[in-house]
């Protein structure tokens, strides 16, 4: 069948066209998509490679599924995870599912471009009409749980890698202090796990007073105004020092990806604190070791240690119970041929989390 979708166009922007989808094989699922996150991974992603189906989150209705399926069928809701366990290898058989050594994908020619092969970003491709996908990576959406499909589908990335990185990875104790550098859709996520997690103190630190005000409509207690001559934060730490007896916070989570900020929550801590990566920064980068001093630990989680068949249901039920906001992250919708301009608010930081509707 052929389907629109959004194509990264080899040349480090995007193009609109068809492609040809075929149909499910054994273990894989199609999914009519209904709505598509946009996060600067879809940005970037575009640079790195040549022609793909870009989009990593996304939810939508289960068309058809291929043989040895059971845990979804057609008709259902599902929102997408493309960290996708093969639930077989070693990391997976330890837990670790964001891990996989396997990295399942779908059958060669799912997806074809002008008769050529083409790759769905992530093992997924949500920015089109309908996919082809590996069964793991659908979680069913509960009959009771009354969710619009563009808050669903921001659940596939950055609110897992936030909320899942202080649940999972830090598992941040009950009147903690926090602090989260960067409050774009990650760091309001780490916000959002933090307060679910009953953290006393909840400092947000950004350079935007728009998107502070975003953090403190999430869960942010106290909010500090950094300035662009503050290269490395350190003045920031010690206005977060002032609001910590002294000493710095717990835990400090980073959220901005960019590598000159990759040692900053260190800056934040107290002794025997813990600093998390959250942005997945990759660049090579100098480190003070004096920023460790004393017993500080640093951990970079993947995608917020997600376990999809565990973590998601939960996420869920947390959003049904109140306690989750995903409607009011989600800023900005917009149609598939408007992605141009979703990208442009997304870098303008004029969205929480803008979503695309299919």
């Amino acid at each position: 069948m052929k389907v629109r979708a959004a194509l990264s166009d080899g040349k480090g922007s995007f193009l609109f066209d068809e492609i040809e989808l075929g149909d499910p094989g054994p273990g894989e699922v199609m999914v009519r998509l209904h709505a598509s996150g946009v996060c600067h991974t879809d940005w970037d992603t575009m640079n790195r490679t040549d022609h793909i189906v870009l989009g990593h989150e996304g939810a939508g209705m289960v068309e058809r599924v291929g043989e040895g399926v059971a845990h979804v069928a057609a008709g259902d809701r599902v929102v997408l995870n493309w960290a996708i366990p093969c639930g077989e290898c070693f990391q997976c058989g330890l837990g670790n599912e964001t891990l996989c050594e396997t990295r399942v994908t779908v059958g060669e020619g799912r997806f074809r471009y002008r008769g050529q092969p083409i790759v769905p970003s992530f093992r997924l491709g949500t920015m089109v009409e309908a996919t082809v996908v590996p069964a793991a990576a659908a979680v069913r959406i509960p009959d009771d749980i009354e969710i619009p499909f563009p808050s669903a589908s921001i659940l596939g990335c950055g609110v897992m890698t936030g909320v899942g990185s202080v649940l999972n990875a830090a598992h941040v104790p009950e009147g903690a202090s926090v602090v989260v550098l960067g409050c774009g859709g990650v760091g309001l996520s780490v916000i959002q796990g933090a307060r679910i997690a009953g953290a006393e103190r909840i400092i947000a630190i950004d350079l935007s007073e728009g998107r502070l005000e975003m953090a403190r409509r999430f869960g942010a207690t106290h909010a500090v105004q950094s300035t662009r001559d503050d290269a490395d934060l350190s003045q920031a730490a010690e206005r977060v020092r002032g609001m910590t007896d002294g000493r710095g916070a717990d835990f400090a989570f980073e959220c901005v990806a960019i590598h000159a900020l990759a040692a900053a929550p260190l800056r934040m801590i107290r002794h025997g604190g813990m600093a998390v990566g959250c942005s997945g920064i990759e660049s090579t980068v100098p480190i003070d070791m004096k920023l460790f001093e004393w017993d500080k630990t640093y951990i970079n989680p993947l995608y917020g240690q997600c376990r999809p068949q565990r973590d998601f249901p939960r996420l869920l039920r947390l959003y049904g119970e109140g306690h989750l906001m995903l409607d009011e992250m989600v800023t900005r919708t917009y149609p598939l041929e408007r992605l141009g301009d979703a990208y442009d608010d997304m870098h303008a930081g004029r969205n929480a989390k803008g979503v695309l509707l299919l």
